[in-house]
């Protein structure tokens, strides 16, 4: 909780920044998020390279472990295209590139970003990046208190379901406490499988 409350103050202090500072401060900082951007996804990459346990867990894969992101991955996309028809200031594509985040705040709200600004311009692409960083923080938060509630009403795959990717690290001990230690591997190859796809998914919504 104390990570989350951290991001959104950063996120706040930039919006201060930025009323402050005008447009000097945001043309200094407009090649940054390119950097970020491809070191976020460097780290990505590195952190499942180091995995210890990330052999064992491909070796020992079965195919129906994989069912369980694949049905987070319809269900989020499809919920997320039907708040298109709410929202009529994004199309179907934007409102699935926010949701393909799966609570990656960081790596998603970027690459959004990033590539929607050739197309939209700088305005509305940051704008939507905005829209996804705020989605994916509350959608762990609201992984993170409500792991209880979903374990109880929908069983205990739900919490694993609604942490994203975040059921490999920061929702893991929750899922463990309240899904079961028995769901832990299928929560870390969850979140393994859904990392990979957020750029994927990303990339190909908003192209």
């Amino acid at each position: 909780m104390r990570n989350n409350l951290i991001v959104v103050c950063c996120f706040l202090a930039g919006i201060a920044c930025g009323k402050l500072a005008g447009s000097e401060l945001s043309a200094a900082c407009a090649s940054l998020p390119t950097f970020l951007l491809y070191g976020l996804i460097l780290q990505v990459g590195i952190n499942l390279g180091a995995n210890a346990d990330l052999g064992r867990m491909l070796r020992g894969l079965r195919p129906v472990s994989l069912l369980l992101p694949l049905f987070t991955i319809g269900g989020t996309l499809l919920f997320s295209a039907a708040a298109s028809l709410l929202l009529s200031s994004w199309n179907a594509y934007d409102c699935m590139a926010v949701g393909s985040g799966f609570a990656y705040y960081s790596l998603s709200s970027l690459l959004i970003t990033q590539l929607k600004e050739a197309t939209v311009g700088v305005e509305i692409a940051t704008r939507l990046g905005a829209i996804a960083l705020l989605a994916n923080i509350i959608r762990e938060m609201l992984a993170l208190v409500g792991a209880p509630l979903y374990a109880s009403l929908f069983g205990k795959y739900a919490p694993v379901s609604v942490a994203g990717i975040n059921s490999m690290d920061v929702c893991l001990p929750v899922i463990s406490r309240y899904s079961g230690k028995g769901l832990v591997p299928v929560a870390i190859v969850h979140g393994i499988v859904l990392e990979i796809s957020v750029p994927l998914l990303i990339a190909f919504f908003c192209g």
